[in-house]
């Protein structure tokens, strides 16, 4: 390219043709370092993620749960690993953003600084948490950044059987004793707002929404993705005959939308800076793993120089 103001008008042409960017290609320093916050935060929130469930995985009440969440926490791991791949495409180390994630630097979705209570959180994590997943994670599919969005395929296919395991436990519990049916209802009451929180700031409100639309980075805004979980969500709560907690839930026949209740944006704004129920004891958890994995990430590094150095050695030897 000539200059930067011309390779500009080049990328934008691709992104408005609707071409995926790919690692070699151009692009934008801004575009680069928005992918990196976005991917690292998603990778991070997987890996946080494993956390509340992976509490339970010893408690499970049979032996075909604890299968099925051993088998749910194992593909958060992998997905993790997916973006963070993808991320360092981009020109990032893993090892610089997973220190970012372990001083606090960086975030990661807000949703898993609540603390899992009852088996009945486990299935509400599965429903409403892998939903609302679901439905950010089809539409980053088609993101312009081709390895963001081809990770992204594997992800949502897997995620669709967490968000099945969830609602089935919940099903499950709701058709039960009455009390077991109270337990499925305080887990829905507890997170039902905290999983619409999962979708972002409101449009008008988010600092970096409209830019990663422009990019095609995003598909859909924080609004009409939250949207759209609502309206899925509804349905399947009165299926099972668990209420959403939210009296200002109503149908709107012109739109076909439910409308819903304000979101506490001030718990949001707490819990994402650090103040969440578990926030530091998610961080602490982390840091802890981390140093007790040291001894493996220093013998794989000391398997492969001795790898290259014997490689090395015959290619020399030829």
């Amino acid at each position: 390219m000539p200059d930067d103001a011309a390779a500009q008008r080049e990328f934008e042409a691709r992104i408005a043709a609707g071409e995926t960017v790919e690692p070699k290609d151009w692009m934008p320093e801004r575009y680069r370092k928005q992918l990196i916050r976005m991917m690292s935060q998603h990778a991070h929130s997987e890996i946080v993620g494993m956390l509340p469930e992976g509490n339970w995985i010893t408690r499970a009440p049979t032996l075909r749960r604890k299968m099925g969440l051993l088998a749910k926490v194992q593909d958060e791991a992998g997905h993790g690993l997916y973006i963070y791949c993808g991320a360092e495409t981009l020109g990032v180390s893993r090892a610089e953003l997973i220190d970012q994630l372990l001083t606090g630097k960086a975030k990661y979705a807000s949703i898993f600084n609540y603390p899992t209570l009852t088996w009945a959180d486990i299935g509400a994590i599965g429903w409403f948490v892998d939903g609302a997943a679901i439905v950010n994670q089809t539409m980053l599919a088609k993101a312009s950044y081709g390895p963001y969005a081809r990770a992204m395929i594997r992800i949502c296919k897997e995620e669709n059987f967490h968000k099945r395991q969830g609602y089935e436990i919940m099903a499950t519990l709701a058709a039960g004793t009455p009390a077991q049916k109270r337990m499925a209802q305080d887990a829905v009451d507890r997170w039902w707002w905290p999983s619409l929180m999962m979708f972002g700031p409101s449009d008008k409100d988010s600092p970096n929404s409209a830019e990663l639309t422009r990019w095609g980075v995003k598909r859909k805004s924080n609004d009409e993705l939250r949207q759209r979980f609502v309206n899925l969500t509804v349905a399947q709560a009165r299926a099972i005959d668990l209420t959403l907690p939210d009296p200002a839930l109503r149908y709107d026949e012109a739109t076909k939308d439910w409308h819903f209740g304000p979101i506490d944006w001030a718990e949001f704004d707490r819990v994402i800076h650090g103040d969440g129920p578990l926030n530091r004891e998610r961080l602490a958890a982390r840091n802890e793993a981390h140093a007790s994995g040291a001894w493996v990430r220093e013998a794989a590094a000391a398997y492969a120089a001795k790898r290259a150095a014997e490689s090395g050695g015959s290619a020399a030897a030829a």
